[in-house]
């Protein structure tokens, strides 16, 4: 009895009927579908502290705030991604009308573990960087205190600001809001 042979391209259309009733995520790379690994405690709460923050001082506002389970297309990369947390202005633009994918996320915040750091660092920041509504990254490492923000500025450079201690506080620039480095950080160091 022979092995079926694994299937090595698939259309956009063919992962997302698979996404559909796949018992884990995957994200999508031009083809190619990469599965996702869980996601530890410490990746948990700085996800829960920064979704809570943020869709608190955003509950009254044209921005709306997404966790981990929401996909992010980007068609210049051919590629669907699953950010951590994505924050949308005004009404979401769904792609092909699923209410799972969107295409206009402002700012994305990535907590980085030691398995996905170096693609979220480059790979990922290339394919987001791409898209036109795109203005703000945020990289945050969950093992001590070090956060990157990244915000683009008008000559389609991007900005890199550093964070690495506790007291300091963060400055969002894509929306008007001032975070204490503690409080994303809390139960967690």
């Amino acid at each position: 009895m022979s092995v079926p042979e694994k299937q090595l391209y698939y259309s956009p259309q063919e992962y997302l009927a698979l996404e559909t009733q796949a018992e884990y995520k995957s994200e999508y790379h031009s083809g190619e579908i990469f599965p996702m690994v869980g996601a530890s405690i410490n990746h948990n709460r700085i996800t829960v502290n920064l979704c809570t923050i943020l869709n608190s001082a955003l509950q009254d506002s044209n921005y709306e705030v997404f966790m981990n389970d929401m996909k992010v297309w980007i068609p210049t990369a051919q590629t669907f991604f699953y950010p951590d947390i994505t924050v949308i202005r005004n009404l979401p633009e769904f792609y092909e009308d699923r209410t799972d994918t969107i295409l206009n996320p402002c700012l994305i915040i990535e907590v980085l573990s030691q398995s996905t750091q170096n693609d979220d660092k480059s790979g990922k920041f290339d394919a987001y960087r791409s898209i036109p509504s795109f203005q703000e990254y945020l990289l945050v490492n969950q093992y001590h205190f070090q956060l990157e923000q990244f915000s683009k500025q008008a000559d389609e450079q991007w900005l890199l600001k550093e964070y690495d201690e506790s007291d300091v506080k963060l400055q969002l620039v894509t929306v008007d809001l001032t975070i204490k480095l503690v409080d994303i950080y809390k139960k967690v160091i």
